[in-house]
C-alpha cells in the first residue's frame, strides 16, 4: 500500500535531481539554482541527445511558470557554450537546441494551448509523489502531458482557381457566362461557392447546380 504525499518545491527539486532518468530515459542532472537575470533557475538537465533542458518546477498548478521558464531558457540558450564548458563531464552539445521542461501536478488548458504555439522544444510532465507503507522513501512518478499540434490553416477555395481547371477557353467562357446569368436572374438570392473540385450554385440557400471541370453543369 502507498499514500500520495504533498511535498515542497525543495523536496521536488531534490527528487528531480536524484531521479532525472525517471522523467525521460537518458536524462541527467547538471546543476540547480543558478542565478539568471530572471531569477534562480530551478534545475538544469541534459537529455540523451546531449541537449540542455531548462526545467521549471511547481507543486501547484501555475500558469506563470511558462513565462518564468522562458526567461531561464533565454539565458541558457544565450550562454549554452559556457554551460557546455563548465560541465564537460556531461558531454553537452552546444549545437543542439536547448529544451524547456515544465513539471507540476497539473496544467491548465490555457497553458497547454500556449505551449503549442512556441516554436521551441518544450515538454510538460505531471507528477505524483508516493510513500509506501513501511518505508520513509518518497517515490516520484512522472507522466508526460501531450501538447496538441497546431492545426493547419484552412484551405480557401476560389472561383477563379476552379474555373482554371477548364482548359478549353470556350468552355471556360460559357461557364463564366452561366454563373453571371444565374446571378442576374436571381439577384440578391444567389450564392456562388467554390468547393474542392467544383463550383456550387445556390438560390435562396439551396443548391440548384454544380459546375465541375468534366461536366460544365450538373443539376
Amino acid at each position: 500500500m502507498y499514500t500520495k504525499i504533498d511535498i515542497s518545491e525543495r523536496q521536488l527539486e531534490d527528487l528531480v535531481r536524484q531521479h532525472a532518468g525517471l522523467i525521460e530515459e537518458g536524462m541527467a542532472y547538471v546543476t540547480h539554482q543558478n542565478r539568471t537575470p530572471g531569477g534562480r533557475l530551478d534545475v538544469l538537465l541534459v537529455d540523451s541527445g546531449k541537449s540542455l533542458v531548462v526545467a521549471e518546477l511547481k507543486v501547484v498548478e501555475d500558469d506563470a511558470m511558462l513565462v518564468q521558464c522562458l526567461d531561464y531558457y533565454d539565458h541558457v540558450s544565450t550562454g549554452v557554450e559556457t554551460y557546455a564548458r563548465m560541465h564537460t563531464q556531461h558531454g553537452i552539445d552546444p549545437a543542439q537546441p536547448v529544451r524547456m521542461l515544465l513539471l507540476a501536478p497539473s496544467f491548465s488548458q490555457a497553458l497547454i494551448n500556449r505551449c503549442k504555439w512556441l516554436d521551441i522544444k518544450i515538454s510538460l510532465f505531471t507528477y505524483v509523489c508516493l510513500k509506501f507503507d513501511g518505508s520513509d522513501q518518497l517515490v516520484p512518478v512522472f507522466s508526460e502531458q501531450s501538447i496538441p499540434s497546431v492545426l493547419e490553416a484552412p484551405i480557401v477555395h476560389r472561383q477563379d482557381d476552379r474555373l482554371s481547371y477548364i482548359t478549353d477557353q470556350q468552355a471556360r467562357s460559357r461557364a463564366v457566362t452561366a454563373i453571371e446569368q444565374v446571378k442576374s436572374t436571381w439577384q440578391g438570392r444567389t450564392a456562388i461557392d467554390p468547393l474542392k473540385y467544383a463550383i456550387s450554385l445556390k438560390v435562396d440557400g439551396r443548391v440548384v447546380a454544380y459546375m465541375e471541370p468534366n461536366f460544365p453543369s450538373k443539376i
